[in-house]
């Protein structure tokens, strides 16, 4: 996997030479931080994937996480490396938006497989189509913008989020909850109220693609091309 550049970030010096060398072995570009603080001064998107050990001096890493996602509004991978092992530790690393979770004391080979398979899938994700074609309707994943036989649709950040994670996802209904969290993520709290306001909204921009917006009653939301 020559060619992706990884910052390790541990108050441990010897533990941040020992991922540095067996990652270069692999082919890894590997940079090293020895706290939150020299981390956070660096150009931090050139790198393609973060290690972040939580328990650090004065700036942990998940607060070091917390600045890089609703700061920076960087979207870089990121596993973190701890020697506490709870579920609530856990579910903190994942509600900040890691990709994964080492636990401590861990090997060098766990390390590199799960480095690889984070980095595997993130390639994964960003291959996926730029255009998504229901019949005359294109949904550009790049651009963010909908076009509806041959005709820009104008969506709201948030209505176009919705859009996008109903349309890229045909075969799965999603309670409002799960909406929720998705598209409004760390923002103010929102009522059930407010996805059933920008799906109407949806439905009346779209025409007679709106009727794709299903709602399976006690269940959620879902878009089905066959009610075109």
């Amino acid at each position: 996997m020559k060619g992706y550049k990884i910052l390790v970030v541990d108050d441990e010096q010897d533990l941040c030479e020992i991922l540095k060398f067996n990652l270069e072995n692999e082919g890894f570009a590997v940079d090293v931080a020895y706290s939150a603080e020299d981390a956070i001064n660096l150009k931090l998107n050139k790198y393609d994937l973060l290690l972040l050990d939580v328990m650090m001096g004065k700036m942990s890493g998940f607060r070091l996480a917390e600045k890089i996602r609703k700061e920076r509004k960087l979207h870089i991978p990121i596993i973190f490396l701890t020697a506490k092992d709870t579920d609530n530790d856990a579910l903190t690393g994942f509600s900040l938006g890691a990709d994964d979770y080492i636990s401590k004391p861990f090997s060098v080979r766990q390390v590199i497989a799960r480095v690889k398979a984070v980095l595997n899938r993130t390639k994964y994700e960003a291959k996926r189509s730029e255009n998504l074609v229901i019949e005359n309707m294109v949904v550009d994943v790049n651009s963010k913008k909908v076009i509806l036989d041959g005709n820009y649709v104008k969506l709201t950040k948030k209505e176009f989020e919705i859009l996008l994670l109903l349309v890229e996802n045909q075969e799965r209904i999603y309670s409002r909850e799960e909406i929720m969290d998705y598209v409004w993520k760390d923002d103010i709290i929102v009522g059930n109220r407010t996805v059933d306001v920008n799906i109407t909204r949806i439905r009346k921009k779209l025409g007679k693609y709106g009727k794709a917006l299903t709602n399976r009653s006690g269940y959620g939301y879902c878009f089905d091309s066959d009610k075109i």
